[in-house]
């Protein structure tokens, strides 16, 4: 399904890496993966699947990809995310134009387009002009802004706008998971990912971590409309023990 969502996508030109730690049989082997690829490979991208093993926890297989990028931008998009047509465009075009070292498009839950939550639409800050380093932690205030991203918020957010085809908006956030671009350049000099041997390999929140980061420096911004569903399949991260922020903040 994720490999479906970047076909569909048009600019700019891109290239897929897929860091594999599947069970059993690798990923290149089963035949949805196999024929997607295919689609990718006949639209003149070019895709690399690699084996990574063992498991050492997400903040080391993020740390692995980033090793493996070369583009100005870099796209972290989760295998259980499905992005619509045009979002990736979007995403490239909101990068440029804010100058800020991440913008993302928080994954939405469409089982849930029926429930309506005006109360957590309140954290919602656009960024009138331009976006600035900030600073987010547990005990701030900015940290609240993580109940955008429940259940359709966005949905529901972007639909009372009212915005037109093509616009979107960018808006302050505590961090954005699942779907997030960044400029390769800001990531790399906060360091990425490179706090993962500090952490057990069960821990979660390692984007929290690096964004976190990247904000103290260089800013960062959600976008609605959100172009990024979330496929809301069992997580493959069932026991999160350690969150990332508690130990590295």
């Amino acid at each position: 399904m994720t490999l479906a969502g970047l076909a569909a996508q048009d600019d700019p030109p891109f290239r897929v890496v897929i860091s594999d730690q599947s069970d059993g049989a690798p990923a290149a082997q089963s035949p949805p993966v196999a024929a997607m690829t295919r689609v990718l490979q006949a639209q003149g991208r070019r895709v690399e699947i690699l084996r990574h093993e063992p498991r050492r926890g997400m903040a080391e297989q993020r740390q692995f990809l980033l090793d493996q990028a070369r583009a100005p931008a870099v796209l972290y998009l989760d295998d259980d995310v499905w992005l619509e047509p045009g979002a990736l465009a979007t995403l490239s075009e909101a990068l440029h134009e804010l100058g800020c070292g991440f913008v993302g498009m928080a994954v939405q839950g469409l089982s849930y387009l029926g429930d309506v939550r005006p109360d957590e639409h309140v954290a919602f800050q656009p960024w009138n002009g331009p976006v600035r380093p900030e600073r987010v932690r547990r005990d701030s205030p900015a940290y609240e802004r993580w109940r955008l991203h429940n259940a359709a918020n966005l949905v529901h957010i972007a639909a009372s706008a009212d915005l037109g085809a093509g616009r979107w908006i960018p808006y302050r956030v505590a961090w954005i998971g699942g779907c997030v671009l960044y400029r390769r350049a800001a990531l790399t000099a906060c360091g990425g990912y490179d706090f993962w041997p500090r952490l057990p390999s069960d821990h979660a929140g390692e984007d929290v971590a690096a964004q976190w980061r990247v904000m103290e420096r260089f800013g960062g911004a959600g976008l609605i409309p959100s172009g990024a569903v979330h496929l809301e399949s069992p997580t493959t991260l069932p026991s999160r023990r350690i969150d990332a922020p508690d130990l590295l903040f």
